[in-house]
């Protein structure tokens, strides 16, 4: 597998193809009417904002993780790779910014809903749940805590935001609203079903995936598709094995192999001697929390192909 490169790419700037759209992490650019470039950034986005300084390396291990996970997960989903390497569809100045990077992928008709599968309770899912004993309407035991493992894994879908924008949990009624019926239930279970093995794989590595999020798309035969990037630190909430008895009889929060560790510092963080509200601008990532945060996704990406 190529390595990932320390200089780091905020921004990429390919004018060869047409941009299609930038989002939080990748820049997708037009490849004909059938096909997307999708160039993963150093870019790290918390609370839906972007940061401003990139984590070196950080895009490199993304691609480098989806395409594993990609590939151990066809038989339960087709996914949009097109076998064709990024690389040939760029200028040869440009390939530093796609080698290592990039995903030639098909262009799909992408389904407007963001597939959460949760295992664990975590996050805005234990804040839930301690108002509520619910997450986005599926009702839970009583008496689970922090960090939690879940009876079974629950599906807790979110209505895709426009860029800025904050993805709204919604219930899997609302799913059937927007989709049909049919389709809603196809996303479920197969997303389900992608969770529940990634997850035995992950365990297997010494690693926990608390929850993930997919995206899927319809191809030209109205086909489901496994899209974006998948079971990355960025989708997705990995803790180590070790360390998580400890959390979860404390009631904390387990060390994490993703953004969790970024979020963290930017709760307690003051912009004008203030707590950060959440929006634009952020505070500046401090070097260390940079080098921390590149550190532990060098980590999980060495853990799973170990």
């Amino acid at each position: 597998m190529t390595q990932a490169t320390t200089t780091a790419l905020h921004t990429s700037k390919i004018t060869s193809l047409p941009l299609l759209a930038r989002g939080k992490v990748r820049d997708n650019y037009a490849v004909g009417t059938d096909r997307i470039l999708m160039v993963a950034s150093d870019r790290l986005s918390a609370f839906d904002v972007i940061m401003g300084e990139p984590i070196p390396g950080k895009g490199a291990l993304l691609t480098q993780m989806a395409l594993y996970w990609f590939d151990k997960l066809g038989n339960i989903c087709p996914n949009h790779l097109t076998g064709d390497a990024p690389e040939s569809v760029v200028t040869p100045a440009e390939v530093p910014q796609v080698q290592g990077r990039s995903m030639l992928v098909k262009r799909l008709k992408p389904v407007p809903i963001e597939a959460v599968v949760r295992g664990y309770l975590a996050g805005s899912g234990w804040k839930e749940y301690q108002d509520s004993q619910s997450v986005c309407g599926v009702p839970l035991p009583a008496g689970l805590t922090n960090a939690a493992k879940l009876p079974q894994p629950i599906y807790t879908p979110a209505a895709k935001a426009e860029a800025g924008e904050h993805d709204e949990n919604i219930t899997f009624e609302r799913t059937v609203e927007i989709v049909g019926p049919e389709l809603a239930a196809q996303i479920r279970d197969i997303s389900i079903a992608i969770y529940q093995k990634a997850a035995a794989i992950a365990l297997e590595k010494g690693m926990i995936i608390a929850d993930t999020k997919f995206e899927f798309g319809l191809d030209e035969n109205n086909q489901l598709v496994l899209m974006d990037e998948v079971l990355t630190p960025d989708s997705s909430r990995y803790w180590p094995v070790e360390g998580y008895a400890d959390a979860l009889a404390q009631g904390a929060n387990p060390p994490s192999y993703d953004k969790q560790f970024v979020r963290d510092w930017l709760e307690q963080a003051k912009v004008n001697g203030k707590p950060w509200d959440k929006t634009a601008p952020a505070p500046r990532l401090p070097q260390d929390v940079i080098e921390k945060t590149a550190a532990k996704y060098r980590e999980a990406l060495q853990r799973l192909l170990a």
